[in-house]
């Protein structure tokens, strides 16, 4: 097998490993992207339904983060994101009120197209499961100079040599909890102008965003995230929770009319729940990093802040 002592292996597409892949390229650092998936992207995902993205994994994104907000800015100049709403609707058992809070951000072309934009011009190789990660570090039988994690601890945790204490550690320790999301493609718009509505104390329904205002099209077609707890009675055949999530989302505005077509994604890591101390990302002696959203409140910024600050670890270290 052909060996590249000198390159990092970045393992996973999703935004927390290309900020760590841009960087390290920056700092003229060879670098190789592995996704197992067929798309760069991750939990910034979009499917295409009739041609049309709807985005069904993260919602929407906020930018508090100075230089979060300036690459924001670039997306916002290239015509990738817009501003979409700094209001939400929230329900509950006493009905539904106005809730006030920072902008959201989304992406007429689906958030996935933002990661793919990061990505520019770095070596991504998709359709390739990475199966270990040993000391040296090698990964898959390959020596490299240093090997970058990007993914829910749980995944990280199937791939780490047990030798590996400190990552190993660190994943362990990580809690994740379920979600479902539904697409949900209706015959018109019939339901209230709400944006998003945050859904609280309800057995079924967690989030639910007017995708074709989130996405500026008027498209009749909503996405729903679910509560854990539903979730997780799902997860086997998620396709089966189709009708429960429509009907839930139905009661919940008021919808006389059926969806014209349902569909479900499966989100085993959707969200961390556990806290990592403050830290950014994880790097140990062996060189093997860690980055994602999990360092850090469950946010999109807080996963491109961990790729970013991992990237620059290992510039640092490998300089």
């Amino acid at each position: 097998m052909t060996e590249d002592r000198s390159s990092v292996v970045v393992v996973g597409a999703g935004i927390a490993g290309v900020a760590c892949a841009v960087e390290l390229t920056r700092a003229g650092v060879p670098v190789q992207i592995r996704e197992r998936g067929h798309v760069c992207g991750g939990r910034m995902a979009s499917k295409r339904f009739q041609g049309r993205p709807a985005d069904i994994g993260a919602a929407y994104f906020t930018a508090t983060d100075p230089d979060f907000a300036a690459l924001v800015e670039q997306w916002r100049a290239a015509g990738l994101v817009r501003e979409w709403t700094d209001t939400f609707q929230a329900y509950d058992r006493s009905g539904n009120h106005e809730v006030p809070g920072p902008m959201r951000f989304a992406a007429p072309r689906g958030l996935r197209s933002l990661v793919e934009h990061l990505a520019g011009s770095v070596p991504v190789t998709v359709d390739r499961l990475v199966l270990t990660v040993e000391p040296g570090p090698v990964v898959d039988g390959q020596s490299c100079a240093a090997v970058a994690l990007a993914m829910p601890g749980p995944q990280a945790a199937l791939l780490l040599d047990p030798a590996l204490t400190d990552a190993t550690r660190v994943v362990q320790a990580q809690r994740w909890s379920p979600s479902l999301a539904a697409v949900l493609r209706f015959p018109t718009r019939r339901w209230p102008d709400f944006r998003g509505a945050f859904v609280n104390e309800h057995p079924v329904l967690n989030l639910v965003c007017d995708d074709g205002d989130r996405r500026g099209d008027g498209a009749p077609v909503l996405v729903a995230h679910t509560v854990p707890e539903f979730a997780a009675g799902h997860l086997a055949q998620p396709t089966g929770a189709g009708p429960a999530i429509e009907q839930a989302v139905r009661d919940l505005l008021g919808l006389p009319e059926q969806a014209v077509d349902v569909h479900v994604h499966r989100w085993t890591y959707a969200k961390p729940t556990s806290d990592a101390g403050g830290a950014t990302h994880h790097l140990d002696a062996d060189g093997i990093g860690l980055a994602g959203d999990a360092f850090g409140k469950p946010r999109v910024q807080s996963a491109w802040r961990s790729g970013r600050d991992l990237g620059r670890a290992l510039a640092a270290r490998l300089a």
